[in-house]
This record gives C-alpha cells, sequence and structure tokens, in this order.
C-alpha cells in the first residue's frame, strides 16, 4: 500500500473514531449510557450500543460530505449485518432476544453537524 493511500485510510479512520465519539457524546447528554463500541461478532461490527432504562439502541454511524451522501452508504446487506451482529449481542444479554431494542442510524456530515435517526430500519 503506498504512502498516500495509507495516510488516507489514517484520516478516515479517524475522522469515523470521531464521529462516533461525538454521536456517543449526544447520546450521554440525552441520559444513555454507552454499553459497548466497536461490538464485534462473528457476523460483523455495531459501532455503538447505547442503553438506557427503556433497552438497548443499537447505532450504526455514517459520516460523509452530506447527510444526504451519509444516509446512502447504508446499504440493505449492512442493515441485515447490523440485526445479525445485534441478535449476536443479544445473546450475551441477561434477558436476551426479549430485551427491548431499537436501531439508530446516526449521520455526521463533514462539518461534524449530526442528525440521529431513531428506530431507522422500522424495527424493534
Amino acid at each position: 500500500m503506498g504512502a498516500a493511500k495509507q495516510i488516507q485510510g489514517s484520516v478516515s479512520y479517524h475522522a469515523g473514531r470521531a464521529a462516533e465519539l461525538a454521536v456517543a457524546q449526544d447520546y450521554q447528554r440525552r441520559g444513555y449510557a454507552l454499553a459497548c463500541e466497536r461490538w464485534r461478532g462473528k457476523r460483523g461490527e455495531i459501532d455503538l450500543v447505547m442503553r438506557n432504562a427503556d433497552g438497548l439502541v443499537f447505532v450504526e454511524v455514517k459520516k460523509s460530505q452530506s447527510f444526504d451522501s451519509a444516509a446512502a452508504q447504508l446499504t440493505p446487506h449492512q442493515i441485515a449485518r447490523i440485526y445479525g451482529t445485534a441478535e449476536e449481542y443479544l445473546g450475551t444479554q441477561p434477558d436476551g432476544a426479549l430485551t427491548n431494542t431499537r436501531f439508530d442510524v446516526a449521520l455526521v456530515n463533514q462539518i461534524g453537524a449530526l442528525h440521529i435517526l431513531e428506530n431507522a430500519f422500522g424495527h424493534g
């Protein structure tokens, strides 16, 4: 891999981490606790798992130039992967699949503004 690609990859990685941190802080300001970040199962990874008195929120973070381009990055294949990974995560919880859950998508634009789509997949 060339130096330019390594630098670009590093910048993208750090921009993604900064977006995830900003999203986690937004949820925490609204009374959620960070249960887990970048949880990896056999089927994939969940960016953030937030918890409140109502249950768990699985959050997929998408960062791009605009909210629209960030939203366009989410594919049906990724949604299926998120569901499968969330199912694995729920297997680690005391109430398992009976845990109240919600699936959100957090969009982050180039200036760091956030737009949270609660219950984005219409499930839970």
